[in-house]
């Protein structure tokens, strides 16, 4: 594949040889993406691997420690039983990331397209994150600068689980004293931009290109946090199958802020 064929002429043959040409550069394409993809695939399973001994051994060290009585008190047991139910929950939740992920990979996952309200989609979205970020000890905010009957198309749970797994990272990231958390909405002639801002680490300018690879995986502070590093990557697919971009902007220890947009459904009579 690496074997490049120049031709020149206007003949039958030149247009067969220049055809051949083609058809090589596109095979070796392929192939250099199945090499990349591959690489990709054995990394994801080393994270992931990576990211499920962590809880395990948790789990291991607490149980020995009820087996061997170390857990000797009531109250102990009691604290021991809760971390194992939360590290298990952990696990859970890369599982699903896993499969998840796998299931869009494939295009597996069926798409529920619907013509949505932003501003009642996003009121109903705010009021169950400002509560959970309340129990955690942040401050949220929220300001829209859409009109009131402006509509999107888009899957409502998926696009759920984009908001989620941001304000997720959003919270896993946060080593601030006080950490903040907004989402602005903002209106533009086709589409609506979705702004999630934290006062959280950051990321560095070397590392911010790349956080919506699948196997991305940034500096061990971040890593510390667990993950499986597909939270991200998660919401480039699902956004990207809307239709809409999504990036990035970010400086480090003073907070990242993820954009995405969505496309407006437009009144074509008032076009014409």
């Amino acid at each position: 594949l690496d074997f490049v064929l120049e031709v020149d002429g206007d003949d039958e043959f030149s247009e067969l040889c220049r055809d051949f040409e083609e058809m090589r550069k596109r095979l070796k394409e392929s192939a250099e993406e199945k090499v990349l993809m591959d690489k990709e695939n054995k990394e994801l399973i080393s994270n992931i691997s990576h990211d499920l001994k962590t809880p395990i051994t948790a789990i291991k060290g607490y149980v020995e420690g009820i087996m061997d009585g170390v857990a000797d008190t009531p109250e102990k047991i009691d604290r021991y039983i809760k971390t194992i139910y939360n590290k298990a929950n952990d696990m859970n939740v890369l599982i699903n990331e896993l499969s998840l992920y796998s299931k869009i990979d494939s295009n597996i996952i069926p798409y529920n397209f619907e013509k949505i309200n932003i501003n009642s989609y996003f009121k109903d979205c705010v009021d169950e994150i400002g509560a959970d970020l309340e129990q955690k000890g942040m401050l949220f905010s929220y300001r829209n600068y859409c009109g009131a009957n402006v509509l999107v198309t888009a899957d409502p749970e998926q696009l759920k689980r984009v908001i989620n797994n941001i304000i997720n990272n959003a919270c896993k990231y946060n080593n601030k004293a006080k950490g903040k958390v907004g989402i602005t909405l903002t209106e533009f002639d086709r589409k609506v931009q979705v702004a999630i801002k934290d006062n959280g680490m950051g990321i560095s300018k070397e590392d911010l290109p790349h956080i919506f690879r699948r196997t991305y995986r940034a500096d061990m502070s971040r890593n510390s946090a667990g993950g499986s590093g597909l939270g991200l990557s998660i919401c480039k697919k699902i956004i990207e199958e809307h239709g809409g971009e999504i990036w990035a902007e970010s400086k480090l220890r003073a907070g990242t802020t993820i954009f995405f947009t969505l496309n407006k459904v437009i009144d074509q009579s008032k076009e014409k």
